[in-house]
């Protein structure tokens, strides 16, 4: 896929072990407008950190994202080295150093291999014109098993643009305005402050939706770069132009942040969770990531369980109003609780059918007000264990 005026490279350095690409490059011809989002977590990475500051400046030429070492918990070193790799770049490419922006994913507490990415940095400059975006998404993969890739096509003011996005995860899902690594590209040209605002919207309504297991990455990072290339006039908020832009946007991250559930470590499930009838969005949204972070019911899910005792009490320790006496569940089109009773008959066996399913909904109404979220879910298997408990060898 092609955004116009951006070229991409990817590189061997040997992060953490030969044999792969694990250093790439996003380079806009021109200086492109930024919108980022960052992890909560408040250990945070070095590259976070400095990419933190340079975002907030409005301009990036260039991104660099390093994968197999996330160079968190690494000291003033840590920051000395990410802010190297920017320079010999910027250096390599002719660009002032403020304009690139850093990535890291891999493991934390070790320091980065230095003299290997200051050997691979004149290739991955040299190589910009021949790399592809799906070279830079396996690139950034780290126990991910496949690249996750969506683009879409829209057009302003009579000229067609592109918006293309890339994203890893497979582990240390939940993410509080980020998820793990994701960078999105455009070649329209949008009103800058419209950019972020449309970006934080998307990004609180496709990576904040979903959970694999409950954690907070420390380099948890999405970044978008539009650059104009197009030509279009700026996309103005307000527009039909801009409401174009935003479904768009939507549908790039989403499908993004549902690749990422569908790719959780040791997962064999994918589960829509929704939550309706709640007294606010808000109550609808604890009460689905409840659900969605309890072990227990994921496990359940892993087993093929139609456990929905385990549901409702994730509900009700989720901190959203409720009256147990109210609440509906189903898994699929199969009602599994009525007013807050199982409704007996043969709905245990035919839950059970549904959650042999790979994929599957799971819906709770509590029949208290016009509330409404949505989330996604994995469940979790005995490969997530193991893959978890070997990840530094």
């Amino acid at each position: 896929m092609r955004v116009r005026g951006f070229s991409f490279s990817t590189v061997e350095a040997a992060i953490k072990k030969p044999g792969r690409p694990d250093l790439a490059m996003i380079f806009s011809e021109v200086p492109a407008d930024v919108a980022a989002v960052f992890t909560t977590n408040r250990v945070k990475a070095a590259p976070v950190l400095l990419s933190m500051e340079r975002a907030a400046q409005g301009k990036a030429r260039a991104v660099v994202v390093n994968s197999g070492n996330a160079n968190a918990c690494t000291g003033s070193q840590g920051m000395m080295d990410a802010k190297e790799t920017a320079r010999l770049v910027a250096s390599a490419a002719g660009i002032p150093e403020e304009s690139v922006l850093i990535a890291s994913t891999g493991v934390i507490g070790r320091p980065l291999p230095m003299e290997r990415i200051r050997a691979a940095i004149p290739g991955l400059v040299a190589g910009l014109p021949d790399g592809t975006l799906q070279d830079t998404a396996r690139a950034i993969m780290t126990t991910d098993t496949f690249p996750k890739i969506e683009t879409a096509q829209g057009e302003a003011g009579g000229a067609a643009y592109t918006i293309a996005g890339i994203a890893k995860g497979a582990g240390m899902i939940m993410p509080n305005m980020a998820t793990m690594l994701s960078f999105i590209l455009t070649d329209a040209c949008v009103e800058p402050v419209f950019l972020r605002q449309v970006f934080r919207k998307g990004t609180d309504s496709s990576f904040n939706i979903i959970s694999i297991d409950g954690d907070t990455s420390t380099n948890d990072t999405a970044i978008l770069m539009a650059n104009g290339a197009a030509g279009n006039p700026a996309i103005q908020a307000g527009t039909p132009e801009a409401e174009r832009f935003e479904h768009l946007l939507r549908h790039v991250l989403l499908s993004l942040a549902r690749q990422i559930v569908r790719d959780g470590e040791g997962a064999t499930k994918f589960v829509e969770i929704r939550v309706v009838g709640a007294r606010t969005d808000g109550d609808a949204r604890s009460a689905a990531m409840s659900i969605a972070n309890s072990l227990l019911v994921k496990t359940a899910f892993f087993g093929q369980d139609a456990n929905w005792g385990r549901i409702l009490a994730a509900v009700g320790y989720s901190g959203a109003e409720i009256d147990q006496d109210r609440v509906a569940l189903s898994f699929d089109n199969v009602l599994m609780v009525r007013d807050g009773i199982f409704v007996g008959g043969d709905a245990e066996e035919l839950g059970t059918e549904v959650l042999r399913k790979k994929e599957f909904s799971v819906t709770v109404d509590l029949h208290l007000g016009a509330g409404a979220a949505t989330v996604y879910t994995s469940d979790i298997s005995h490969d997530y264990v193991s893959i978890n408990a070997d990840y530094r060898t």
